[in-house]
């Protein structure tokens, strides 16, 4: 009786079991080429990162759809920069942290090439590029004359090595050219004096050991765990290679079957041969190989008995638009961008269908602003800065070590986007203000401007007008009284009676 009970009870377990397996899970027919190896969040992408970052790179550098969407994300992401604007309460402090923030933006970066919004340009060009971008946080002598003794270097994903795994004392190990203490907390980065590939010499010997305080590491994790960074065309690398390759044959099969015009068919001489397109005796180089000349229209005169007859070159298939945008539009969907932006092919798109494709990427320019540079670079690197600020007397910030939380405070503001409707998008933030529903200075930064300063060159304006005695209808405080037009329309509508 319970050898029979439990025979019941497996066949039951076993048939619920079989009935739960999915579908994408099955051993089937349909399924026998499917290779879906297990691995974790760094094994494969380890393995595999120099080769897709080389890879990539040479695509950004071959391929024109791979560098446009690249230079096109990097402009929506950056544009002219993502500017901070510190929320300390006292105003003054305020303001001086803001000019001397503009002022060490012009030597910020440790090779004196770009100022500190264009080192955000490039950081996000590279982490697109590589999948990562480092940053050291390079402290510098106050006899350097720098306005914050402080400056950033950018270094590429091969200084730290992926494939440098190791095991040291305390606990610690390294996994991915990245040290953790016995916590798993990030303690070190080693990385190459030079970069690696500028020079034929390896050595490990070469690797130095850099504080985790003093490195900063854009990149965007995809699962958790993930130490380094995955290229942002990894999913599209090898349909661009194909692609490219397939239009430039179909490009050149056209060339070549342009060339030929016509072919001339006579009787075959006797004696000495000719060149049958010319007429006249082959000549042979050095090698004795025949030189055949040949150009583009050529025609050449027929003489008694020979024949013409006319090239007609294959022309490209008739669906050789629709595969090229089918193609594209897999692209566009692997590196995040709306087919529309990068082909610029707006071909049956409506008004209001491109605001619908414009609001969706936008939301993800903004996810990888707020997640990664903000986080990753620009909250750090303000960190650090005010920091170095105080310590070398370039502010003062009385009691900085009780209060840096107040200090820190920091908004970081984004080149803010273009207007769909400018009248009916103005129009919609007016009313919003007016509402309630949004503060006047939200409005400010969503254009990406602050608020302090627009209302400082406001007044400025003002009191330059009442220096001068000038009168304008954008002087808000003339809002309320009626403008010249106004009183003539109202005189008018006085004396209309009358007559």
């Amino acid at each position: 009786m319970i050898s029979w009970m439990r025979q019941r009870w497996e066949q039951h377990f076993s048939g619920r079991v079989s009935n739960l397996t999915y579908t994408s899970a099955g051993r089937g027919r349909r399924s026998q080429g499917w290779s879906a190896p297990s691995s974790g969040p760094n094994n494969t992408l380890t393995g595999n990162l120099g080769t897709l970052i080389n890879r990539s790179r040479a695509a950004i550098r071959n391929d024109p759809w791979a560098a446009s969407g690249l230079e096109k994300l990097v402009a929506n992401i950056v544009g002219t920069g993502i500017k901070p604007k510190s929320e300390a309460t006292n105003d003054a402090f305020r303001k001086n942290l803001q000019a001397l923030f503009l002022d060490w933006s012009d030597e910020s970066d440790a090779d004196g090439q770009l100022d500190f919004y264009g080192q955000q340009s490039l950081a996000v060009r590279s982490m697109l590029e590589a999948g990562e971008c480092f940053a050291r946080l390079r402290p510098r002598k106050p006899s350097d004359g720098l306005s914050v003794p402080l400056q950033i270097q950018l270094l590429e994903a091969e200084f730290v090595p992926w494939d440098y795994n190791d095991d040291l004392k305390r606990g610690h190990k390294i996994r991915a050219g990245i040290e953790f203490n016995a916590v798993g907390k990030r303690a070190a980065y080693w990385m190459h004096r030079q970069h690696p590939s500028d020079y034929t010499t390896l050595d490990t010997a070469d690797l130095r050991r850099i504080p985790a305080d003093q490195v900063l590491h854009l990149y965007e994790p995809l699962r958790p765990g993930q130490l380094r960074g995955q290229p942002l065309l990894t999913q599209v690398l090898l349909r661009m290679f194909h692609l490219d390759k397939f239009d430039d044959a179909t490009l050149l099969r056209q060339e070549i079957a342009n060339l030929f015009t016509g072919f001339i068919t006579k009787p075959a001489p006797d004696g000495e041969k000719v060149d049958p397109l010319t007429g006249r005796p082959i000549v042979y180089d050095l090698q004795g190989v025949p030189m055949v000349a040949m150009e583009p229209g050529t025609m050449q005169e027929l003489s008694p008995g020979e024949e013409i007859t006319f090239n007609t070159p294959p022309g490209a298939a008739s669906n050789y638009p629709d595969f090229i945008r089918q193609q594209l539009m897999a692209v566009a969907a692997g590196t995040g961008l709306p087919y529309e932006i990068l082909s610029g092919d707006m071909k049956g798109v409506s008004d209001r269908a491109l605001r619908v494709v414009l609001n969706e990427f936008r939301r993800r320019i903004q996810q990888i602003q707020h997640n990664q540079l903000v986080f990753q670079f620009c909250r750090p690197v303000w960190n650090r800065w005010l920091e170095m600020a105080v310590l070398s007397g370039a502010i003062n910030a009385p009691r900085f070590h009780q209060r840096k939380a107040d200090y820190r405070r920091v908004k970081w503001i984004p080149q803010g986007w273009p207007y769909m409707h400018p009248v009916q998008d103005m129009q919609a933030q007016n009313l919003a203000v007016r509402s309630g529903f949004k503060s006047r200075s939200e409005v400010v930064s969503e254009q990406g401007y602050d608020s302090e300063q627009i209302d400082d060159e406001i007044a400025a304006d003002n009191r330059r007008a009442d220096e001068l005695s000038l009168q304008y209808e954008s002087d808000g405080r003339q809002s309320s009284q009626p403008s010249n037009n106004d009183k003539d329309a109202s005189q008018d509508e006085q004396e209309t009676p009358e007559q």
